[in-house]
């Protein structure tokens, strides 16, 4: 069976703490969410837990998610010890901007795709964290983790998404393909 994970994570900061966008490596991650495939489960991993998910991603056949590559990659860089970059991943927005020309949220997405929306934001996320309520912020998190995987298996079956836009719910036809078994990966990866 492919090794896919299907990934998202909250984030601690602010982008106005650390100076803006282009600094995502500075937003530390407060949850880490996944699906895996393999086990068919869903995991979320607190910051200090991340050790035990990088063997995960670094041996993974593909990481799937809406943003990963410039945000949710950026923002685990830190803390890990290979490239993340290197493994084999599929991010939804990235394929979506490549057809519209533009970014589309996963709220609208979701709404499009699967018919329901996500549970809260971001924003509302540091605030779980800020205030301790980490139940709350790994209930999110996963919620995300799901939709995304929803909208991934969606546009792997029908080759398209659909989004709201206003009151009209339109098409992306998107490329998706299972990835290649990786071969010659490390098992092992650790964290500084």
């Amino acid at each position: 069976m492919l090794k896919k994970i299907v990934l998202d994570l909250e984030t601690q900061k602010e982008f106005a703490e650390v100076g803006g966008r282009g600094k995502n490596h500075l937003l530390k991650v407060s949850v880490c969410g996944i699906y895996d495939y393999v086990t068919d489960k869903y995991s979320i991993y607190e910051e200090n837990e991340l050790p035990k998910l990088a063997p995960l991603l670094q041996t993974a056949d593909q990481i799937i998610g809406y943003n990963i590559k410039d945000f949710d990659f950026e923002v685990l860089r830190p803390y890990l010890n290979f490239d993340i970059y290197q493994v084999p991943y599929y991010d939804l927005l990235e394929e979506i901007e490549k057809v519209l020309g533009h970014r589309l949220k996963l709220e609208s997405v979701a709404q499009g795709t699967i018919g329901s929306g996500k549970s809260g934001s971001g924003k509302e996320a540091i605030l779980y964290f800020r205030n301790g309520r980490m139940d709350l912020l790994k209930k999110y998190c996963l919620d995300d983790v799901k939709i995304t995987k929803q909208v991934y298996e969606y546009a792997l079956k029908n080759q398209k998404v659909l989004y709201r836009d206003f009151f009209k719910i339109k098409e992306i036809p998107l490329k998706v393909s299972q990835p290649q078994p990786r071969t010659g990966v490390m098992h092992q990866a650790a964290l500084f």
